[in-house]
């Protein structure tokens, strides 16, 4: 993609003992371009994320680091990221795992999209018009997501392939319309809320095709109290779509 001086963008990513993914992650994304920054948000970890984070922030302007004290959850996570976000002069903001499940190199291909077809929300979907392109995930988890991005479409209406996904762009003007402050979801329900939300305002949002790889290093932080709220949270979107709440 051309390097253009009115793009600054600027990618979040969570982090809860990922010291062994946040070093290369880092490389990786600042690689993409002059115009990404990236954000780390660390809840606290143990193994010393935190520090290795700090250190980087140190050595290159374009890392940043925000400490929370504990473990607090992703969407909150990127909401304080967000809020930060707004606060500078970022113009388009990332949401990005940091165990390599989403690939850093496709970071230039969202901006692409951007450019091309006037979007003003970017996701990367794994279930692309039917198609899986999902690795190392065992059966019985992939048919959870599929059927949970079947469930969320069909009980909010939201038209996306993939509304679960975690690999997004946004534009600025997006988050500023958005009430960050009301957005309620914690775990997974934060990306179909989010999603959601920027729909219901009027914003263009296309999916564009990702390979998804599970992670190698590290825990996975998928839990039932998380399946649990995505699976309630839908139909409180309906509801607050309905009496006008959003």
């Amino acid at each position: 993609m051309p390097e253009s001086p009115a793009i600054k963008a600027l990618v979040i990513v969570p982090t809860y003992n990922e010291r062994e993914n946040l070093p290369r992650m880092i490389e990786w994304v600042l690689v993409q371009g002059p115009h990404f920054e990236m954000l780390v948000v660390d809840d606290g970890s143990p193994d010393g994320t935190g520090q290795i984070a700090d250190e980087a922030a140190a050595r290159e302007p374009r890392v940043h680091a925000l400490h929370r004290p504990r473990k607090m959850g992703l969407g909150t996570a990127y909401l304080t990221g967000f809020k930060w976000a707004l606060a500078r002069d970022y113009t388009h903001v990332f949401e990005m795992d940091c165990d390599f499940s989403h690939d850093p190199n496709q970071l230039p291909k969202f901006l692409e999209a951007v450019e091309q077809t006037g979007a003003d929300l970017v996701l990367g979907s794994r279930y692309r018009k039917g198609k899986v392109t999902v690795i190392n995930w065992p059966m019985t988890r992939l048919l959870l997501s599929y059927a949970a991005n079947l469930y969320a479409r069909a009980v909010t209406g939201l038209a996306l392939d993939d509304s679960t996904g975690g690999f997004k762009c946004f534009s600025r003007k997006v988050l500023e319309a958005i009430n960050l402050d009301a957005v309620k979801s914690n775990g997974y329900a934060f990306q179909i809320e989010m999603s959601f939300r920027a729909w219901k305002k009027g914003f263009k949002i296309i999916e564009i095709p990702i390979v998804f790889t599970d992670r190698t290093e590290g825990e996975s932080k998928m839990s039932q109290k998380i399946v649990r709220e995505a699976v309630w949270m839908v139909w409180r979107l309906r509801w607050w779509a309905l009496t006008g709440q959003l």
